[in-house]
């Protein structure tokens, strides 16, 4: 049967590194030792001034055409993952193509907050399993949150950060390597939980808006503890279920890399060792659909799974959206 594989992949991040002592100074309060002990963020990185999400997207698209071989005329289709768009319209996705010399490819944005990379992993593969078409396809999640961040926010300021990964999927008819199953979830219950609210029809940016700030991000409530942990747990176990197989048999679990304690709850509730979890905050922050495969590629460097293996990613973010994807690597 066609299937899709995940050829290769590339990250991209800005230069500059943020510190936790420069929240210290920021807000006037010692957080540092907060944010090393409880969620183990130590340093993160921002866009320059003149950086924007574009700019990540291709960075990391090059690596990922460059390790797995691919010219830029061999894409299809080029899907960008993001909630920090180049612009409210047109696509990201559109000038993306353009600067990288996507001649033969069609393009979209792809915005379900921070599960948009698994989202778009799924929609890549579903391209290829059903239309001939598309045999080449870059999936791209970005996230410039830093533009959207409001200095005096002690909420936000110093957890979200910004970064770009990419995959190259491509088609395959070997059984055994490429997709095997997906699932996604919303609550929109929680819509209005954590957002940008202003920009969009429901609110145009006006003096007033500036002036209340609901042009950056905010946390409006506090979602319901463990919400992740139990989602995650049971999408992971829906899903190699559908595989006939049992958590024990992934190599290993990417998952959205907001909180580290959600990552080992998750892995408590799958009886599995913490080590199975990549965490990769450490060093990037929070960085929404960038996040997966940034941890991805801190796994593959350190030798964690080999070709052959299985995986698994899940992501949630804003919505409330939860994505999930297993691939045999």
């Amino acid at each position: 049967m066609r299937n899709a594989i995940i050829h290769s992949n590339g990250i991209f991040l800005p230069e500059k590194v943020v510190p936790n002592s420069y929240f210290d100074e920021l807000l006037g309060q010692h957080v540092s030792q907060w944010l090393e002990k409880f969620v183990e963020i130590y340093e993160r990185r921002w866009c320059a001034d003149d950086q924007s999400v574009a700019d990540l997207c291709i960075g990391a698209a090059k690596q990922a055409m460059e390790r797995g071989n691919v010219n830029p005329q061999d894409i299809d289709l080029l899907i960008v993952a993001t909630d920090t768009p180049e612009f409210i319209s047109p696509s990201t996705a559109s000038k993306v193509q353009f600067l990288l010399g996507l001649k033969n490819a069609g393009t979209f944005d792809l915005n379900s907050a921070c599960s948009g990379f698994v989202t778009g992993l799924d929609v890549a593969a579903k391209y290829i399993r059903s239309d001939e078409n598309y045999n080449t396809i870059l999936v791209i999640g970005a996230y410039a949150m830093s533009k959207y961040l409001n200095p005096e926010d002690k909420k936000t300021i110093n957890l979200f950060a910004d970064g770009a990964g990419a995959f190259v999927l491509k088609a395959t008819d070997n059984d055994n390597q490429g997709f095997q199953q997906s699932k996604l979830i919303t609550k929109g219950e929680y819509h209005d939980y954590m957002g940008i609210y202003a920009g969009g029809t429901n609110m145009p940016i006006t003096n007033t808006v500036i002036e209340r700030k609901d042009h950056l991000l905010k946390i409006r409530h506090r979602f319901p503890d463990g919400i992740n942990a139990i989602t995650w747990s049971q999408m992971a176990i829906d899903l190699a279920q559908k595989s006939n197989l049992a958590p024990t048999d992934y190599a290993q679990y990417f998952l959205t890399q907001i909180n580290i304690n959600s990552i080992r709850e998750t892995m408590d509730l799958l009886n599995l060792p913490h080590s199975l979890a990549q965490t990769s905050m450490h060093k990037y922050g929070y960085t929404g659909s960038a996040c997966i495969p940034l941890a991805f590629e801190d796994a593959l460097q350190a030798g964690k799974f080999k070709r052959g293996d299985n995986l698994m990613f899940i992501g949630s973010g804003g919505g409330l959206a939860f994505a999930a994807a297993s691939f045999i690597y």
